[in-house]
C-alpha cells in the first residue's frame, strides 16, 4: 500500500496560479502512475492529469490543457501540479492517486488516495 499526502492548496483570484505537490510513501515500487483528480461540491470526481513515473507519458483532461502541468520527482517520490490561469471553475478539493495499471482519468484505475486538498478561485 501506498500512502499519498497533497499540499500546496489555498485561495486564489481568477487568473492567478498555484502549485500542488504530493508525496509518496510505503511500497511506492508497485506502483506505475499517478494522477490528480478534483471533486467539486456536488459533483462526481474528475480526473485532471496522469503521469507515468517510468516514462515521459503525461494526459491531460480537455478542461485544463494548456493551463496545468504535471510534473515528477522520482528521487522524491513526489508529483506536481502547476495550475495557471485558474478560474472559479478550478473550485475543487483536489486529490492525488496512485495506480498500477495505466494512465488514465478514471477513479477506478487508482488503488491509492490521498486526503485531498481544498484549491478555491474566486472571481
Amino acid at each position: 500500500q501506498v500512502q499519498l499526502v497533497e499540499f500546496g492548496g489555498g485561495s486564489v483570484q481568477a487568473g492567478g496560479s498555484l502549485k500542488l505537490s504530493c508525496s509518496a510513501s510505503g511500497y511506492t515500487a508497485s506502483r506505475n502512475y499517478m494522477a490528480w483528480f478534483r471533486q467539486a461540491p456536488g459533483k462526481e470526481r474528475e480526473g485532471v492529469a496522469c503521469i507515468a513515473l517510468r516514462s515521459r507519458f503525461t494526459a491531460y483532461a480537455d478542461s485544463v490543457k494548456g493551463r496545468f502541468t504535471i510534473s515528477r520527482d522520482n528521487a522524491n517520490y513526489t508529483i506536481y501540479l502547476q495550475m495557471n490561469s485558474l478560474n472559479p471553475e478550478d473550485t475543487a478539493v483536489y486529490y492525488c492517486a496512485a495506480g498500477s495499471w495505466a494512465c488514465a482519468l478514471s477513479v477506478a484505475r487508482y488503488d491509492d488516495w490521498g486526503q485531498g486538498t481544498q484549491v478555491t478561485v474566486s472571481s
